[in-house]
């Protein structure tokens, strides 16, 4: 596998990253194979259910990109369960204060740091078995910051124990700052609500990320400090190859 996903934030090398929402381990696979550094499996928004999530970990493991998964809400049992069966990387939603930021921090890590719960069940199916400090220093608690709230209290979130990233929903964030949904080139308070959101981060010194619509706004934000990005998901992928090529068909 390519270098942790902490190695690779701490190189300032670009890092790009990709959706998987399709509940089946060939998309994940192939998702991990195209050269995207991370993938995550959206729990949140996906096809994709705590049910199936051991294949498509499996899946995943198979390839060069780093595993992360994104869990329906900040809910220790949920982020146990994605760094037990394999997540290198949890993504939290909708953080909006320092104390939900601490929770997840916390779920990510055992005791004494944290309240992680000891089940090695990767470990102990792959023979690979894993000591409390490794598992530490391993998980990425990423928390998101997609509310008014979120946005108010991301100093606070930043410098947080035990979180080491932040991730920008801007869809979410422009719906709770009540600009409708909009994107951030069409409306100069998101724009801003975003640098704040980076700049929060340079100064506490955590990395953050952007979820993109594409490799234009990916590059965009990468060239404003994101340490990250998201820019693609493998059903939007499948749309719209399968739009241009049936499009295309001789009539």
């Amino acid at each position: 596998m390519t270098q942790t996903l902490r190695a690779h934030w701490a190189s300032g090398a670009p890092c790009h990253g990709a959706w998987s929402t399709i509940d089946d381990p060939v998309p994940v696979e192939l998702l991990g194979r195209a050269g995207y550094d991370f993938v995550t499996i959206d729990l949140q928004h996906g096809y994709a259910s705590p049910h199936s999530l051991p294949a498509l970990l499996r899946a995943l493991g198979d390839t060069p990109a780093r595993p992360c998964v994104r869990v329906a809400w900040n809910s220790p049992e949920l982020i146990m369960r994605a760094l037990d069966l394999g997540a290198e990387g949890v993504v939290v939603p909708m953080v909006s204060t320092a104390a939900e930021a601490a929770a997840a921090a916390s779920a990510c890590r055992y005791a004494p740091r944290g309240t992680r719960s000891w089940g090695p069940i990767l470990a102990t199916a792959s023979h690979r078995p894993i000591e409390p400090a490794a598992g530490d220093a391993a998980a990425v608690c990423i928390v998101m910051i997609e509310t008014a709230a979120g946005l108010a209290n991301v100093e606070a979130i930043a410098a947080t124990p035990g979180v080491d990233a932040l991730y920008i929903g801007p869809n979410d964030l422009s719906l709770s700052l009540g600009l409708g949904r909009v994107g951030y080139r069409d409306s100069p308070e998101l724009l801003g609500a975003m640098l704040q959101i980076i700049a929060a981060g340079g100064a506490a010194g955590v990395p953050v990320g952007v979820d993109c619509s594409g490799n234009a706004d990916a590059r965009f934000w990468q060239e404003q400090g994101a340490a990250f990005t998201m820019s693609a998901s493998d059903a939007l992928l499948l749309r719209e190859i399968a739009d241009a090529r049936g499009a295309a068909l001789p009539r």
